[in-house]
């Protein structure tokens, strides 16, 4: 197994994370999603008001630590447990470095960051088509809430909604 480190990402971090996050949008065909940049991601994560916390796995290359995943995540609240809970935003893990345990690290960590901090639910969302990374969180012990659907409102059906437009 190799040997990962996982370590909260700091405003250093802001092209590294961006960088994987567009990893990310061009392996799930969603690259003309894409409007945050490398400094909006450190304004978000980094910023006066921080929005979301990220960490990121990384290995050892020649010397040097090389970022080969990140977990992007925040709280949420369940007013059925009375509890925070935390919200993974995205979970990604290079091509080279899956199968690798890099992912499982990931997932672990964020669950121990979950007891540490007395939440009652990890949670996060993935797509329907994205069988791979299904089958990894049902090795993990996650369990589909298939009752529930995402409901979105953005761009101009949220300014429309705020009565604003």
């Amino acid at each position: 197994m190799t040997a990962f480190s996982i370590r909260p990402a700091t405003p250093a971090d802001s092209e590294t994370l961006f960088r994987l996050i567009s990893d990310l949008a061009e392996y799930e065909k969603l690259t003309h999603l894409v409007e945050a940049t490398p400094q909006k991601i450190g304004d978000a994560l980094f910023g006066a008001t921080p929005h979301a916390e990220a960490v990121l796995v990384e290995v050892d290359q020649d010397g040097r630590p090389l970022a080969v995943g990140f977990a992007l995540f925040f709280h949420n609240f369940s007013t059925w447990t009375g509890k925070p809970g935390i919200y993974l935003e995205d979970l990604y893990v290079t091509p080279d470095a899956r199968g690798s345990g890099a992912g499982k690290a990931l997932l672990r960590h964020l669950a121990g960051i979950a007891l540490d901090r007395d939440c009652g639910r990890f949670e996060w969302a993935v797509l329907d088509w994205n069988t791979p990374a299904i089958d990894f969180y049902r090795a993990m012990g996650a369990q589909a809430m298939d009752e529930w659907t995402v409901q979105r409102v953005s761009g101009d059906a949220l300014v429309a909604l705020a009565g604003r437009g």
